[in-house]
């Protein structure tokens, strides 16, 4: 235990926020009833399947992302398609009204074009009181390019899901102002790498430690930096829309 206060102290940040995300979706994943049917829509590479054991996983993608893109920004290199149960436009998922108890999305949001067309829909094949867990940037680096459009801030998620019909019950924020700037000085070797000069980058690396140590004891005292810029968010909420009712939900603009 003591070790481990050392260890804490002693740790810079930075690094966490992927970490961060995915114990937030497995926690969730955990509490839902064992037998419900999910659906992980955008679920890629299935990433939260073998969180799932516990319940009927259904995978949706529109499965036309080949880890290259148009090659600017991140990209993986290679991306698996083949494991796919439902191929198709996340607007569009052919299947019928209220086929599921939960409904996963994680970290997609951001490369949909129209993402409220995307909550739409999730609110047509979810189940009365079936839960949706949410998770997307407010701000990051261009990645999956071409298919990469935006970043939602919590007041996103407040506005339009409860005009879908859902009650949000949880929305927990992701780092902080000093974590996202820790995180993109780890990032200035490879960025400076990729982008200009190798040596810089080195040296740009090795003379970001003291601000790291700095952001980390700012960290420490943040009285809620968050407020101005964080990762993102991740949002539990419940289909509170009775049976027969979202088809009185207002049409999209």
């Amino acid at each position: 235990m003591i070790l481990l206060k050392i260890i804490r102290m002693f740790q810079l940040i930075g690094n966490d926020t992927e970490a961060v995300r995915i114990k937030w979706v497995v926690r969730q994943l955990r509490k839902l009833p064992e037998g419900s049917r999910i659906l992980d829509a955008g679920a890629g590479e299935l990433r939260f399947k073998s969180y799932c054991n516990h319940l009927q996983y259904v995978s949706q993608d529109f499965g036309q992302y080949d880890g290259g893109g148009d090659g600017s920004g991140l990209q993986t290199g290679k991306w698996d398609n083949s494991r796919l149960d439902i191929v198709s436009d996340i607007t569009r998922i052919p299947v019928e009204d209220k086929s599921f108890d939960a409904i996963l999305c994680s970290e997609v949001l951001e490369h949909i074009p129209d993402a409220l067309a995307a909550l739409r829909e999730f609110a047509r094949i979810l189940k009365p009181n079936g839960i949706i867990l949410i998770t997307a940037p407010f701000n990051s680096l261009t990645h999956f390019a071409p298919y990469h459009f935006c970043g939602y801030n919590h007041y996103w998620y407040e506005h339009h899901l409860p005009q879908l019909g859902f009650q949000i019950e949880t929305l927990d924020r992701n780092g902080s102002w000093f974590t996202f700037v820790a995180q993109e000085l780890r990032r200035s070797r490879f960025v400076g790498r990729s982008y200009s000069s190798s040596v810089l980058a080195l040296i740009t690396r090795v003379a970001a430690i003291p601000l790291l140590v700095l952001l980390t004891l700012l960290e420490r005292q943040d009285r809620g930096s968050h407020e101005l810029l964080c990762f993102g968010f991740m949002v539990r909420a419940k289909n509170s829309v009775q049976s027969g009712m979202n088809d009185n939900l207002p049409t999209l603009t």
